[in-house]
């Protein structure tokens, strides 16, 4: 592939010729037809499972690992359904994705953690995206009041986590922001377009200018975690949690702030939100230690390089986002994007990243690092990774724009 809207009218114009539209395809490739199956396998693995749980991964010791609705990675199951019936317009998959998000309807009303924004996007989101339904709506706004509690206008940005109990409270954070809460952002902007009250906006786009400013180093890496004085608004630390070292580049935080940059240039169209896109994606897809199939190891200054984790999440992520970088640069930049998104995504969907069929659990990929520091989710599948691959696919053939 020489260009990602080349590839895109290719597509369209097979549709046109076989006479289907998006959601009505004869034939199923392959990558969507493992999926589904897979994703069925899924399902039928959570009906013996505690109800009201969602999947996340699976343990060191072979079992599911489920979540609670106010974990962090809740929404991505449903989105993943959402997603399936976005391809197919199968009634089966619409009725699987309601029911599993109505489960997350009390989150809603929840601010205990920034990442509201993941949980009730990537399930309500998509629910209003490919319905339109207007109770969805409604959810989404105020899950969007919810978020906006933890926004402190000394900073000018939302607090990511709290530093009151846990492991976070041993760190001597005041007001830590991670790289991740740019992906929260998302639902500010939808709350703003879906009620009309501009004060999301305002605060989705403070939080990303004060990222901009002081999240990143000069090569265009991100730190994860920096701490601000609460009442002051001044940087205390620029720290890591899940990455190598405080001065690493933590592979799956580039992949949020690439994502998180161009996800805020489609939704402002402010051009130095689409310039810092497309400088994490030159760090990324230009640095020496990105791998031939452009898996990328879990923190690009890893010392154990080449003997250590790949983490197919962060590859996930980021191409999925080179899809959309390549949708708003010009044709040569686009098609440097289109083709770096293309090798990640065929790389994933080999047999050395995808499970074999009615293998793990039903989840589509293998080899993901959740948190090596922690010793959480080292090398095992995760619910975000197929989320982001399966979405990846839906912007590679155009059915997500």
């Amino acid at each position: 592939m020489t260009n990602l809207n080349n590839y895109k009218m290719f597509f369209v114009i097979i549709l046109f010729l076989s006479g289907c539209g998006v959601g009505e395809r004869q034939e199923t490739s392959s990558e969507y037809d493992f999926a589904i199956r897979q994703t069925r396998h899924l399902l039928d693995s959570l009906e013996t499972r505690e109800p009201g749980k969602l999947p996340k991964s699976v343990t060191p010791d072979g079992e599911l690992k489920l979540t609670g609705i106010y974990g962090w990675t809740s929404g991505f199951f449903p989105g993943t359904l959402w997603y399936l019936y976005a391809y197919s317009n199968d009634p089966f998959w619409k009725q699987q994705a309601q029911r599993f998000t109505l489960l997350l309807d009390p989150v809603k009303d929840f601010s205990g953690h920034h990442d509201v924004g993941f949980m009730i996007n990537s399930s309500y989101g998509n629910g209003y995206r490919f319905t339109n339904d207007s109770s969805y709506a409604a959810v989404i706004v105020q899950a969007a009041k919810s978020l906006g509690r933890r926004f402190n206008p000394n900073v000018g940005a939302i607090q990511s986590w709290n530093v009151d109990k846990g492991w976070q409270a041993q760190r001597g954070w005041e007001f830590p922001v991670i790289i991740d809460n740019m992906m929260n952002l998302e639902l500010l902007f939808n709350a703003t377009a879906l009620s009309g009250d501009s004060s999301f906006y305002r605060m989705a786009v403070s939080h990303a200018d004060v990222t901009l400013e002081n999240q990143f180093r000069p090569d265009n890496s991100c730190y994860h975690v920096v701490d601000y004085n609460s009442i002051d608004g001044s940087v205390r630390a620029k720290q890591t949690a899940q990455g190598y070292s405080d001065h690493s580049a933590w592979a799956r935080g580039q992949a949020w702030a690439l994502y998180g940059f161009i996800m805020c240039y489609e939704k402002t169209g402010l051009a130095r939100y689409l310039e810092q896109a497309e400088r994490v994606a030159d760090f990324i897809i230009d640095h020496p230690r990105l791998p031939a199939d452009k898996i990328p190891y879990w923190d690009f200054d890893s010392p154990d390089i080449p003997e250590t984790y790949r983490d197919v999440s962060s590859a996930a992520i980021i191409a999925s986002a080179l899809f959309k970088l390549a949708n708003r640069v010009g044709e040569s930049a686009s098609g440097r994007y289109g083709d770096a998104a293309m090798a990640m995504l065929n790389a994933m969907s080999s047999a050395n990243y995808r499970a074999e069929l009615g293998t793990n659990y039903g989840f589509l990929l293998a080899h993901s690092v959740g948190s090596i520091p922690h010793g959480d989710e080292v090398d095992a599948p995760l619910v975000y990774a197929d989320y982001y691959y399966l979405e990846a696919l839906l912007y590679r053939d155009g059915i997500l724009k």
